[in-house]
Parts: structure tokens; sequence; C-alpha cells
């Protein structure tokens, strides 16, 4: 439960804030400080004139958005649905303003205050599902000057009210009936020098596009290997080749679009549902595994010598683990350089490179090799070296420096699933129309944000 939502900028300078309980600790001033609170935060000095006040921020673009309030240990209170509902907020006037930056935010403010009035009640989140507020909230964002579709149910409550279907219309009709369904894992892991992972988890989610007349009745049928339905007594082996043990793997959050019956899902493990008319997350689910759980997707060694002080060769080794038959795109490796260097040269036999600067830090910079495509089983090999500015011990120490920094790597693998989740069938009916539908299903697997390497 929170007593206040604020929205700045960078700075901590207030753009608008909203005030929802009457709480004696969050006050306006527990606002006006919090330029001050970045800055000593930035310096590392301390102040007591925020005390009592729990400052729950989360940056989106140029935007902090924040959540006040006075105490973290009532029941009431939970930390994590408040930073999810802060995100939700920032991608609900994401969409309404086009683009969420602390100049659309000023020059729409009336439109965001509405909005947060519609997914806040008393420092509760309520609503934060577009659809459903695009029938409460009708205006846009006035430098679009986008007008406001004219319909006779405009005058009339909309059916999240009176309907037992809150996220869908009645009188939806496609000529071409299709659903399309992609079952999205991101594979977050650290792997050590010798190849071994250290940490891995799976980041999945199963996101479906819905182009259905009618009020169609979905049922999703999936073959998880008990990873999800907590049906761990099964005799076929894993379809996936990364995976050596199911049992090594432990759901730790499975979380369903409001859509979905859970008593059906309860009973017989179906996922049952009408779906909401577009694109939505029909599920979403973490698997934590253990370090021998997932075999590296794509290894990566690398080597730095310092010849004669003044010449920094860099040796790559990229080489993908897995089947011949599954080919990984737009593969991404980022190795630490200096940002001190002159005359750099690369010899390699596939893709592209070049060194870039940290747009976050300009104090660092990468060397990028770029992959269009990387076939299973195959083994690649870069070599750069880089010209130095001196020969001093400062120049070893940068290098010593390097040689711990992990190697980042980004991709994308198409029809597979690391966890060996699949889908059994796709059926749509809907019992007034008949019609016939075309289901679609995909699979990508593809890295998260902390898929690295260590030297």
């Amino acid at each position: 439960m929170s007593s206040n939502i604020t929205f700045c900028d960078l700075k901590g300078n207030c753009i608008l804030s909203r005030k929802y309980r009457n709480d004696p600790l969050v006050t306006k001033e527990s606002v006006d400080i919090i330029p001050k609170l970045l800055l000593e935060n930035r310096t590392n000095k301390s102040s007591n004139k925020n005390e009592g006040v729990h400052y729950l921020i989360i940056k989106y673009n140029d935007i902090l958005a924040m959540s006040l309030c006075s105490s973290l240990d009532d029941n009431k209170m939970d930390v994590f649905e408040q930073f999810q509902f802060l995100r939700e907020s920032c991608e609900v006037l994401d969409t309404y303003l086009h683009t969420l930056t602390s100049k659309s935010l000023r020059e729409n403010f009336i439109i965001a205050y509405e909005l947060l009035d519609e997914m806040t009640d008393f420092g509760i989140p309520q609503i934060t599902d577009i659809k459903m507020l695009k029938n409460y909230i009708t205006q846009t964002n006035r430098k679009i000057l986008k007008p406001v579709e004219k319909r006779k149910d405009n005058l009339r409550p909309p059916e999240q009210i009176t309907g037992a279907i809150n996220w869908r219309s009645t009188g939806i009709k496609y000529k071409k009936n299709e659903a399309f369904l992609d079952v999205l894992e991101k594979v977050n892991m650290t792997i050590d020098n010798k190849g071994h992972v250290q940490y891995s988890e799976i980041l999945g989610q199963i996101n479906i596009k819905s182009r259905l007349s009618g009020m169609p009745d979905v049922k999703v049928g999936l073959d998880d290997k008990g990873l999800i339905t907590d049906d761990m007594d099964f005799e076929e082996p894993s379809s996936s080749p990364y995976l050596e043990n199911t049992t090594g793997m432990v759901l730790e959050d499975l979380k369903f679009h409001q859509c979905v019956k859970l008593s059906n899902y309860e009973n017989n493990k179906t996922i049952t549902f009408i779906p909401p008319d577009g694109e939505f997350t029909l599920l979403q689910y973490k698997l934590n595994c253990t370090s021998k759980m997932l075999k590296p997707l794509i290894l990566c060694d690398t080597q730095y010598d310092l010849h004669e002080g003044s010449r920094l060769q860099i040796i790559v080794r990229l080489r993908s683990n897995y089947k011949k038959q599954s080919i990984a795109n737009n593969v991404l490796v980022y190795v630490p350089v200096t940002n001190e260097y002159d005359t750099p040269t690369f010899k390699h036999n596939h893709g592209k490179v070049k060194i870039v600067t940290d747009d976050n830090d300009p104090s660092k910079s990468f060397m990028v090799w770029k992959l269009k495509n990387l076939a299973g089983g195959k083994d690649y090999g870069l070599v750069a070296e880089l010209q130095l500015p001196s020969t001093t011990a400062q120049s070893k120490k940068k290098n010593e420096y390097l040689s711990k920094l992990p190697t980042r790597i980004e991709f994308q693998i198409p029809y597979y699933t690391t966890s060996g989740i699949q889908v059994k069938y796709l059926k749509v009916n809907e019992p007034q129309l008949g019609y016939k539908t075309y289901p679609w299903v995909r699979y990508i697997t593809e890295s998260g944000d902390n898929y690295v390497v260590k030297k």
C-alpha cells in the first residue's frame, strides 16, 4: 500500500505527484527533498531528513517513478508488487503518451493524473491493463492530435463494469481467424573460464496474438515435463539437448493472465480461457537450475596478451554448444577493451568487428563481434591487436584489470525452448460462429540480460 506516487526527472525534480493516504510521515517535504536525497546518494553522504519514509524507485527512460511509504513491515505492503505496479504504470503512460519522457509527461500531466486515479485506489493497485483503461480514459497525447473515435456506446458504462468478461468486448469480427502463440525463454547464465556453469536460470513466457471473432473458448495443452504441473513421475527423457536432468529445475514463480480459468488448470492441468483481443501474455514462469542442470549454449574463451608493453593482443574463440540443426541468430559478443588504444586491427573468418563506447559509462569500451548466424557445432576465432599509448606499469595494470572482466554474449535461437516445454495442442471453439481457425506456434530461446563468461 503506497502513500504517494511521484514521477521525477533524473535530477529529482518533481513532475507530478499523487497523494493517496493521510500518512503523517509522508508529507510534501518528503517529495521536495528528493533532489537532495539523490545528490547525497551520489556523493555517499547521509541525511536524516527522510527518516521513516521509504522510497521505492525505478528508472524508465529519463523518468524516476517512485512509491513513497512509511512502513515496509505492514502485512498489506508488498514491495515487489509496488515495483511491478510502477513498471506497469510507466508502460501504460508510455502507450498513452506515445513515448514516456519528462517532456511528454509535463505536457500531458492531466491525462497522467486521470490514469493514476484509475490504476490506484487508496494506494492499492487496481487496473493496469491497457485495453481496460482505454474504455475509461479515451484522451490521447495532444501533440499527436488523434481524435477519439465516436461510438454509439461511448455514453454507456463500459462492459468492464457490467459484463462478466471484462477483458474482451463483444462483436469482434475477423475475415480470417488466427491465433499466434509464442513460447519465449530467456536464459541467464554465468560460466567460468573452464566452461562450467556457475549459475543459470530460465525466464519464460507464453505470448498470444489473438485475431478471433466472437467469444471463443481456447484450450492450450503443455508438455512441460512436470516443470509447471509438478508431475515429476515421467519416464520420457527431455527433448532438449541442453538439459541433463529435469529434476534439477525448480519452478520459482508462475503467473497467469486474468483470463485463465484457474479451476480448470488445477483439476486437469489444461489452460482454458477466453482471450483478450490482440496481443497479451498468457503465462509467465521462472525456472532456477542447478549448476549441472544446463549446459552452456555458447562458449567463449578470451585471452589478453601484452607484447612489449605497447601492443595488446586479444584472442577470442567462440564455440556453439547445441545441435547442428539449430542456428543462433544475431549473435553479439561484447569483449571489454581499454578506451586508450590506437590503430586497431582484426583478423577473423566470420562476422564483423568494431569497437564501441558504453553509452551509460563513456570510460568503458567493448570490442563487439557480430555474427549474423551461428550454426550448432561451429567454432570461430578472432584475433585483435590494439596499439597502447605507453609502456608503463599502469598499462600492465589495466591489462590485468581487463583480463578479469567477463565477456557478455547476446543471441537468439528460434524453434527451440531450453527447458523442453512444448505445446501439445491449441484448440479454439466458438460455439455460435463455428468458424475454422489457423493456430500458429513458435519457439524462441534467447539470452537474458546476464549471459556472461568469466575469464
